[in-house]
């Protein structure tokens, strides 16, 4: 059930991040970087010799190719997750190319298609990768660099991107360029956004003189676990616990509902938690 649910995701993401490309990005030639980017430049310049060519059938073949390249090169250890999501959205693009006129786009304006097609794409990639995947080739490349040159994974994905845009400002003009390069810009800082949104948990401290009752009430009714710390009022001198767990924000909502009820002079301090590793939550190691 959990990897049907992850396929489900992965699934949702490179559907949304296709729609973006289909209609707001690719009729606008603005190549903000990735595999997609690479198959519109390459499009736009086999499509008069081959017309059937389309830039999701070329990001299909482009795909296999990397993945055939990061056999020889680099060992090809990609999960099948990353190989079925980057496949996924070429043929996904491939199937509505077919279904629709190519080149349709909702608008025409370069700087709304910029900002609402990476906006779009940003949330579609975001769920992907959330799910340990990857929604294109490109990290391959990026692979390559870190492998031949010792440059950072981080930074070889920039550099490929950046490369991928010059050649597209080159091809389609230097204005749709700096659109393409605003395009990757904005588009790692939505991802980043995305992905914190989704893993976004309370961590949660409570001292409180019903410590057991909290305790019961988070086991029992929310499913979660929590510790215990033994502490010492500061101000009293007493021996006091300090109960700690880390919480989604719905099951944090219910907690405090319950310690208002029973225990309203309890302190609590709440912060927010970007990731959670183990039990109950992500898996600490995920293939």
């Amino acid at each position: 059930m959990k990897k049907f649910k992850e396929y489900l995701l992965i699934t949702i993401g490179f559907l949304i991040v296709a729609i973006s490309a289909e209609f707001f990005l690719v009729p606008n030639d603005i190549a903000g970087g990735g595999v997609m980017g690479i198959a519109m430049i390459i499009y736009n310049f086999t499509s008069p010799i081959i017309p059937q060519l389309s830039v999701g059938l070329m990001m299909l073949i482009m795909n296999m190719i990397l993945f055939v390249v990061a056999i020889i090169f680099i060992g090809g250890k990609f999960g099948g997750k990353t190989i079925y999501s980057s496949l996924g959205l070429s043929g996904s693009l491939w199937i509505i190319d077919r279904m629709v006129t190519p080149g349709t786009a909702i608008t025409n304006n370069l700087f709304l298609a910029t900002i609402f097609g990476t906006l779009i794409s940003g949330v579609g990639m975001g769920i992907v990768f959330n799910q340990n995947a990857s929604t294109g080739g490109t990290d391959i490349l990026a692979k390559i660099l870190h492998k031949f040159f010792h440059l950072d994974i981080g930074k070889s994905l920039l550099v490929v991107d950046f490369i991928v845009t010059i050649f597209g400002g080159l091809t389609f003009g230097a204005e749709r360029g700096m659109y393409a390069l605003l395009c990757v810009i904005v588009n790692g800082f939505v991802i980043d956004n995305v992905i914190e949104g989704i893993n976004l948990c309370k961590q949660i401290m409570v001292v409180s003189t019903k410590n057991e009752m909290i305790k019961t009430y988070i086991i029992e009714n929310l499913g979660r676990g929590c510790t215990l710390l033994q502490g010492m009022g500061g101000f009293t001198g007493e021996n006091t616990f300090i109960l700690y767990t880390v919480l989604n924000r719905r099951e944090f909502i219910k907690l405090r509902n319950f310690i208002k009820e029973v225990d309203p002079k309890a302190f609590i301090t709440v912060t927010n938690a970007h990731e959670v590793l183990g039990e109950g939550f992500k898996d600490i190691i995920d293939d």
